[in-house]
């Protein structure tokens, strides 16, 4: 019996010291693949992918690196969703952030090769330029409760420090029951010093990453558009779900309008992350929701997002995990006790 699929892809920040040698633990098989993602880090003067996952050590200071992290995130999700198990059905494939490249590829809106290329050229210049930072702050409750008079005052908070001078701050990423904000130094300060102290954690500030999906990437975004040219991109042959919840449908995409929202729009605009879940949820009404490696730290947003939804009936983080509990909807391949139910 085919189970039908929505397939999540992650963003930056999901291979971290637990996932090395996460290529060569779960896709001996897949030599070749890899092989050509070395070649074009070898052509470029970088480290190889498979050097990179098999070495011995982790510095969080070398590996949450834009030129770093980028090229590793993609292979181990992309290798991940060539790994199915045949009677899974993928209906559409979306993704978080950088994980939108990813799911282009997952899709075959762009070859492996090209996906490849896409990624490492922007986390290259991400890193390169490093414009700006980003944090993370949480608007929902305890029990993932949707608080949308919690979210509009934190988000008024931000543009109220962003028309300070000299300050920057806007949404980055819409995820499930979390803000992410992007600013320059200034923005940032101010927001963390504006607000209260979330479970000894939150406002959690993200080393190595930019300003993602704000106006302050239009640098990294106009030469992206330089290297990258619309002719690497085709039709889907699936669905796409992109961050704005827009779906890419195989047989009606505009391949000009795709290259332009990835290099564009998606660039320097926020992600809406939830909206997109959601969407996949309404739209395909999936046996599973199946979140690609590395790293298990984009399950939640996705179960709080269905929660925010109502999918299903769960309207709480208590009533999911009896949900998951009874028959599990979603999966993390990047967890080893979960991972079978996606490979078989």
């Amino acid at each position: 019996m085919t189970r039908t699929a929505v397939l999540i892809c992650p963003g930056r920040g999901t291979y971290n010291k637990a996932e090395l040698g996460y290529l060569h633990r779960h896709h001996a098989d897949k030599a070749a693949l890899f092989a050509g993602f070395d070649a074009q880090r070898r052509d470029a003067g970088q480290e190889e992918v498979t050097a990179l996952d098999g070495a011995t050590r982790f510095s969080v200071s070398k590996y949450s690196r834009g030129d770093i992290a980028s090229p590793l995130i993609y292979a181990s999700a992309l290798a991940d969703a060539q790994s199915l198990a045949v009677d899974i059905e993928v209906v559409a494939v979306t993704g978080n952030s950088m994980g939108w490249y990813i799911a282009l590829a997952a899709a075959g809106a762009l070859s492996a090769e090209d996906g490849f290329k896409v990624v490492n050229t922007m986390g290259t210049l991400m890193q390169e330029q490093l414009i700006g930072g980003q944090l993370v702050y949480p608007f929902a409750g305890p029990d993932w409760q949707n608080d949308p008079a919690r979210k509009a005052e934190l988000l008024a908070l931000a543009a109220e420090i962003n028309d300070r001078e000299g300050h920057d701050l806007a949404l980055s990423i819409d995820l499930g029951g979390l803000l992410v904000l992007a600013g320059n130094a200034a923005g940032l300060a101010a927001f963390e010093g504006a607000v209260p102290v979330v479970d000894e954690r939150f406002p959690m500030r993200l080393v190595n990453h930019a300003a993602f999906h704000t106006a302050l990437q239009a640098p990294v975004a106009e030469e992206g558009r330089k290297r990258l040219g619309a002719g690497m991109f085709t039709r889907p042959e699936v669905p796409l779900i992109d961050g704005r919840g827009q779906i890419w449908w195989p047989g009606a995409t505009d391949t000009q309008a795709l290259w332009d929202y990835t290099l564009g729009h998606q660039v320097v605009e926020p992600y809406d992350f939830t909206r997109a879940v959601q969407n996949a949820a309404y739209e395909f009404a999936p046996d599973l929701f199946i979140v690609t490696g590395p790293g298990t730290t984009l399950g939640g947003a996705v179960a709080q997002s269905l929660v925010q939804a109502g999918w299903q009936g769960m309207t709480g983080k208590a009533a999911f995990k009896a949900r998951q509990a009874e028959s599990p909807l979603l999966v993390s391949m990047g967890d080893e006790a979960q991972r079978g139910i996606a490979t078989g």
